[in-house]
């Protein structure tokens, strides 16, 4: 009781010495002061909601060379296949509204899409990206996959172990393209095959020493089989095709999470 006294008086001699040191100032000097402490108050709670309110609208199209990519980026941009393309050796990137949302009304937020080359040398130039991206499509040919299985794995995985991605928890989907072709392989085959790829991956990098490991995080649970199901991030499979224009999964995809 008597420690609450003490404070107690310790806090009314701090008051009237405030008190008394804000009579010394003049008026015109103390409303200043006031309306300085106002203004930087309201300046900063409202930067701090439009940091808050401002989310990435940054798409990023990602796999292996020849998985058709860039025409799946030009379906989306404009519609046309652009009767097939070369293979990217730059980063083909433009800000618009998807090409299906074209005829509706009303305003609705653009997309900034970017095709990373899936060239092996040009594979730091999505790391670059990966700190900005809202979503990322990677995208495997239906029809040529069982040849490009492992390296598609091993490109995914990195993506899927790395830190940005991680941390973020940004959303994966797995795109299967070309499958408006008869011999081409089913989402739920691409799936579990990737899914046996990577738990290989797991499997051998763990028991490489840590500091030969260049991923930065490992995914999976101790002592069961991988899925995507185990990861942080959500990952989801769709099919698509670029040649005959089938893109509606990956704009819902899209739409999921830079909303119009």
């Amino acid at each position: 009781m008597e420690n609450l006294e003490d404070l107690k008086i310790l806090a009314e001699q701090w008051s009237h010495q405030g008190i008394e040191y804000l009579q010394k100032i003049p008026p015109t000097q103390l409303y200043a002061a006031i309306g300085v402490l106002l203004f930087t108050t309201i300046l900063l709670f409202l930067s701090i909601r439009l940091v808050r309110r401002t989310k990435s609208n940054t798409v990023l199209l990602s796999g292996l060379s020849g998985s058709g990519k860039t025409v799946l980026f030009y379906q989306l941009r404009d519609g046309s296949s652009h009767q097939g393309t070369v293979t990217s050796m730059e980063p083909n990137e433009g800000t618009f509204v998807l090409h299906s949302e074209n005829t509706k009304k009303g305003k609705i937020k653009p997309v900034h899409l970017v095709d990373v080359p899936g060239h092996s040398r040009l594979r730091p130039k999505l790391d670059e990206l990966l700190p900005q991206a809202a979503a990322i499509v990677f995208v495997v040919d239906a029809l040529e996959f069982l040849p490009n299985c492992r390296a598609a794995s091993e490109y995914l995985y990195d993506i899927l172990t790395n830190a940005n991605v991680v941390k973020k928890k940004i959303p994966v989907l797995l795109c299967c393209n070309k499958t408006d072709k008869l011999t081409a392989h089913t989402k739920e085959f691409i799936r579990k095959q990737m899914e046996k790829e990577i738990e290989k991956l797991r499997a051998s990098r763990s028991a490489v020493s840590t500091a030969d490991i260049a991923n930065d995080f490992t995914i999976g649970i101790e002592g069961e089989v991988f899925s995507f199901s185990h990861c942080s991030n959500k990952v989801t499979v769709a099919e698509a095709s670029g040649l005959t224009g089938e893109t509606v999964q990956i704009e819902d995809f899209i739409r999921e999470y830079i909303k119009p």
